[in-house]
């Protein structure tokens, strides 16, 4: 039978970390690096997928109503396909050959990646014709029941909606978005630092639990709260005395991140990269202090990137705990920046770092249907 192929990229957030799931604001754009479905249809009802990168094959029933997690790759794509399964949609059965080049555990989404092209891929070869919002919201549902992940909507929806040349401001409580042009120029480098902290997911859903804790308590005072995104800085100091420290200062962080997260939005549309990175560097330092999410590594490359030349911004992005860092830089700039960076971080941290160069991309799509 003839394939068709579908791809869905990463994702580099510019700004606003950890305020997705409290239904606040984001600033992502999708990157240079993606993930690649051929889906070929078969005469069951059994789904066969492989990763070309890992090298292993998984196969399991749709009709499995007891189906539980691998713990593994294949949770993505078999999440995406039981969710699917329970909102009514019936599939087909299909073999699915997956390749991707989005560098895994480095906070740039290759999980959302995987999970929207393996959603436009089954919805595709099956006939099904779902908007994509839905598919965003069902492939942050795949990863938050099936693949255990608490992540807000921000990967998936930025996977699907993105645009070249573009970053996406998005409120995550209505799903209202903009995008916004990024200056001509302008260069996305993306500095991995080559670790991630074993306690990483287990420290990620703590600090969701901490932003819980705090609504409920905003929410005994002050009626409308239903989410840190309607408590304001205001609220917070004549408030918050009765939280304790870690959970006040974790507010204070999406608080604050979510009014930078605005003003961001506008400075880029202003072209004011000097007001855009000294945001930046106000969101590192609240990830870093209140949130607790940075590490010795992140803080090294943005202190690096921000005594290199040509940087007009550079913070940790993504979950923390390891994994990337985002830096806006002069396109003209962009080799002298790469060069002194990774030199500079191997001699103090004896790792090599990987440095990519990116612009923002399309978002999700089929590439095309093959004979």
């Amino acid at each position: 039978m003839s394939s068709r192929v579908f791809r869905a990229p990463g994702r580099v957030n510019l700004i606003g970390e950890f305020t997705d799931y409290n239904d606040g604001f984001v600033m992502p754009a999708a990157v240079d690096f993606s993930t690649t479905i051929a889906a070929t249809k078969r005469l069951d009802r059994m789904l066969g997928m492989r990763s070309a990168n890992i090298g292993q094959r998984r196969e399991f029933p749709l009709d499995d109503r007891t189906a539980h997690s691998a713990g593994d790759w294949s949770d993505y794509v078999r999440g995406v396909a039981v969710m699917l399964e329970r909102l009514g949609h019936r599939l087909h059965g299909a073999d699915l050959e997956i390749e991707g080049d989005v560098p895994m555990g480095a906070g740039l989404s290759s999980s959302a990646s995987l999970e929207v092209a393996t959603a436009l891929a089954l919805i595709g070869i099956s006939g099904l014709s779902l908007g994509l919002k839905e598919i965003a919201a069902l492939c942050q549902r795949a990863e938050n029941e099936f693949a255990g992940s608490r992540c807000g909507i921000m990967d998936q929806f930025i996977s699907c909606f993105g645009k070249a040349g573009r970053a996406l401001l998005l409120d995550c409580r209505s799903l209202d978005y903009r995008l916004i042009p990024i200056p001509a120029g302008i260069r996305l480098v993306i500095s991995n630092t080559m670790v991630r902290h074993q306690h990483a997911t287990g420290e990620y859903n703590n600090r969701r639990a901490d932003c819980e804790a705090g609504v409920l308590h905003f929410a005994r005072i002050i009626p409308h709260v239903r989410a840190l995104r309607d408590v304001t800085l205001a609220d917070l100091s004549r408030y918050g005395d009765g939280l304790p420290d870690p959970v006040y200062r974790r507010c204070r962080h999406v608080i604050s991140e979510n009014a930078r997260v605005e003003r961001a939005a506008q400075a880029l549309e202003q072209s004011d990269l000097d007001t855009l990175g000294t945001l930046m560097a106000e969101s590192h330092r609240s990830l870093r202090d209140d949130f607790e999410v940075s590490c010795p590594e992140l803080d090294l490359l943005v202190d690096l990137a921000l005594a290199a030349p040509g940087i007009r911004g550079s913070r940790m992005t993504g979950g923390g705990f390891g994994g990337c860092t985002i830096s806006l830089v002069d396109e003209d700039r962009v080799d002298d920046f790469v060069r002194q960076v990774g030199e500079r971080y191997r001699n103090a941290s004896g790792i090599t770092p990987e440095l990519y160069v990116t612009t923002a991309a399309d978002g999700a799509r089929e590439v095309f249907p093959s004979a």
